[in-house]
This record gives C-alpha cells, sequence and structure tokens, in this order.
C-alpha cells in the first residue's frame, strides 16, 4: 500500500464548512478503486493546515484512477472553494514500522 498525503492549506475561517464537506467526500473515497484508507488530520501548531491521508493499493490507483474519475471532480467541486493554495501531494511508502 501507498499513501498519498495532501498537505492542504484552506482559508481562515471555513474550518467547520471544509471538515463537512470532507465529511460529505468519504462516500467518493470509499467506492473509489484501490482506496484502503482516508482519514483527514488538522495541524495542531498551524490552525489553518490540514494532512488528507489516503491508503491506497497501487500509485496508479489515485493518480490515473482515481484522479481521472468523476468521483475527483466531485471531491474537488466539495473542498476547492476553501484552498488558500493549491494543496501539495506526496505518495509514500512505509519502510519501518516500529510498533
Amino acid at each position: 500500500m501507498i499513501f498519498e498525503i495532501a498537505h492542504i492549506q484552506i482559508k481562515t475561517g471555513s474550518h467547520a464548512a471544509f471538515e463537512a464537506a470532507v465529511t460529505r467526500a468519504v462516500p467518493l473515497f470509499r467506492s473509489a478503486q484501490g482506496c484502503e484508507s482516508m482519514r483527514l488530520e488538522r495541524s495542531i501548531e498551524h490552525a489553518d493546515g490540514y494532512r488528507l491521508v489516503v491508503g491506497w493499493t497501487t500509485l496508479e490507483d489515485h493518480t490515473v484512477h482515481f484522479r481521472g474519475s468523476e468521483a475527483f471532480q466531485s471531491w474537488r467541486a466539495l473542498v476547492g472553494e476553501f484552498f488558500a493554495a493549491p494543496p501539495q501531494v506526496e505518495h509514500m511508502n512505509t519502510v519501518v514500522v516500529g510498533f
């Protein structure tokens, strides 16, 4: 499994609406090919900072299948208005599991 980590900065004062929009988007990820998990984390130090962490079976499940889907367009329609800047996305492999 690979993890997509999207670093998201939202517009100040839109936390509740953004989090509600992400909640509405959960079914889009749940039904996406190869999507194994999805969670949203909010920064404690930087109140407008979030990390969307999505587990995908393969990189292509995210970069090809999801990004090329209507579900991705729906995702962006739900949350795009809250972005203060374009999300910064990276893909990670787990290399050490400590415990």
